[in-house]
C-alpha cells in the first residue's frame, strides 16, 4: 500500500489571508559551542523576547545577503554569505502575518558582536535556550541548531 493511499486527503481550511513576511536568522556559534541571542528592544513588536539574530529580506535580496547586511547592522560584525550554512527553517502563523525564516549557522565574522539597536545579548549554549521566552517561530529552531552542534 502507498502511502498517499493510508492517509486522509488533507482539506485546506484559510480563513483569511495573510501576508508573507521574510526574514534571515543567524545563529552566530562561537569554538566553545555558544550561541548568540538577541533580546527584542523595547518598542519593537515582541519586545523581550530572546531570538535569533537576523531581520527582514528587502525585495530582490537574497537571504543569505539580507543576513550579511542585517548583522552589520544590528551587531557591527562583518560576516559573508559563504560563511553561512543553512541548519534550519521556521513556517509560522502570527496573527497578522505569516513568517518564513531559514535559519544559517555562522562561525566566522570579522569583529565584536555589540548591540547597535538598543537591544541586549548573550551567548548561551543551545540547551540553555530552552528557558528563554522566544517568538513561537524561534522556539522549533533550538532543535534543529541541537542537532548541527
Amino acid at each position: 500500500m502507498a502511502c498517499h493511499e493510508t492517509l486522509a486527503q488533507p482539506k485546506p481550511v484559510q480563513e483569511r489571508v495573510l501576508p508573507t513576511v521574510l526574514v534571515a536568522a543567524a545563529a552566530l556559534i562561537e569554538p566553545g559551542g555558544r550561541v548568540l541571542v538577541a533580546q527584542r528592544p523595547e518598542g519593537k513588536s515582541m519586545a523581550g523576547l530572546w531570538e535569533f539574530p537576523g531581520g527582514k529580506i528587502n525585495p530582490g535580496e537574497t537571504p543569505e545577503f539580507a543576513l550579511m547586511r542585517e548583522l552589520e547592522e544590528d551587531l557591527g560584525i562583518e560576516t559573508r554569505p559563504t560563511c553561512y550554512l543553512p541548519i534550519g527553517f521556521a513556517s509560522h502563523s502570527y496573527d497578522d502575518f505569516h513568517l518564513l525564516m531559514p535559519l544559517f549557522a555562522c562561525r566566522m565574522w570579522k569583529g565584536r558582536p555589540e548591540p547597535r539597536e538598543g537591544q541586549k545579548i548573550k551567548w548561551l549554549f543551545p540547551h540553555e535556550l530552552f528557558s528563554l521566552e522566544m517568538p513561537e517561530a524561534d522556539k522549533p529552531l533550538i532543535h534543529q541548531l541541537e542537532a548541527q552542534i
